[in-house]
């Protein structure tokens, strides 16, 4: 049996993953017709995306029109202070809740994503299954949730942090501080390990900009 997506909620979810992969980036109008056509999804149910999403900020209205919000310096620094905390917590949380076989996971996941290094959208990709797989690991749904808003506003970056020269190998390298951390127990050391990650991901992204905007 063929399975229709009209709802509400697949026309949402379709519209933020092609925001999540950089269809639509930061900036690019969304156009409710053209939205309809490409997904094969009806009128209504793309509006009713297009509301929430903007409810949500990350899409503002320019005029008429809706287009992918894009962050500011202040919200960015906002943004990942919010994250590194967070984040840090479900760390924390998976050290003293993950499972031997959450941690094999996480093991399996630092290993196989070295094959990835000079393709920072598969890096991406992985790096973000990565994080997922620790907040799961911290086995409380509401962080979980609250993470899963945090990570919907990065889609609003329009490169990754991970296009950094070196920047790969050191993420893997500190991933895999982070999983050790969670693997003994080590609530203290997962937490100040992975917020030491957010850390170093933010201060790169900072030279991004900061580089964009000289050659700007």
């Amino acid at each position: 049996m063929t399975e229709t997506r009209n709802g509400p909620s697949d026309a949402y979810a379709l519209i933020l993953e092609a925001i999540d992969v950089g269809v639509y980036k930061p900036g690019d109008r969304l156009v409710e017709s053209e939205l309809a056509e490409r997904f094969g999804v009806s009128r209504t149910p793309i509006r009713e995306a297009l509301q929430r999403l903007e409810t949500q900020s990350l899409l503002v209205r320019d005029g008429r029109s809706l287009i992918v919000a894009s962050l500011d310096h202040n919200q960015l620094a906002e943004l990942y202070v919010v994250r590194a905390e967070l984040e840090g917590l479900a760390a924390r949380l998976a050290a003293r809740h993950a499972t031997a076989e959450e941690v094999r996971v996480l093991r399996d996941m630092v290993a196989s994503d070295r094959r990835l290094i000079g393709d920072p959208e598969a890096m991406s990709r992985a790096n973000r299954r990565f994080h997922k797989q620790v907040h799961l690991a911290s086995h409380n749904r509401y962080l979980v949730q609250q993470l899963d808003l945090v990570h919907r506003s990065m889609a609003l970056l329009a490169v990754t942090s991970l296009a950094a020269e070196g920047r790969g190998d050191a993420a893997l390298a500190e991933h895999a501080a982070i999983v050790e951390a969670i693997a003994q127990q080590d609530g203290d050391a997962a937490y100040a390990a992975l917020r030491d990650h957010i850390s170093k991901a933010f201060e790169t992204r900072l030279k991004i900009d900061a580089g964009e905007s000289v050659r700007r």
